[in-house]
């Protein structure tokens, strides 16, 4: 039985690493499934979590979730008028 987890709502990165022969694609999109469903934790402060918890070397989840701990942090506006007149 999966833990109930606010870091994991759906038991999504749990059960991802319980596959076998799981693709880093598939991987891919396990994540961002699980990103679209969280509610109450931001990504920057579940992925450690889930890391400690499940990170297994060489597993492509792990690949994964370390991706997604270089690609979040606050979004920045791009454009503007500056961007325009250029």
């Amino acid at each position: 039985m999966r833990p109930v987890d606010e870091n994991d709502p759906k038991g999504l990165i749990y059960e991802a690493y319980r596959i076998d022969g799981i693709t880093i694609e598939e991987c891919r999109t396990i994540f961002l499934d699980w990103a679209l469903s969280l509610k109450q934790v931001e990504a920057d402060a579940a992925i450690p979590v889930l890391l400690d918890r499940h990170g297994q070397a060489g597993h492509p989840m792990t690949e994964v979730l370390r991706e997604g701990l270089d690609t979040t942090g606050a979004a920045r506006r791009r454009g503007g008028r500056k961007a325009r007149l250029s």
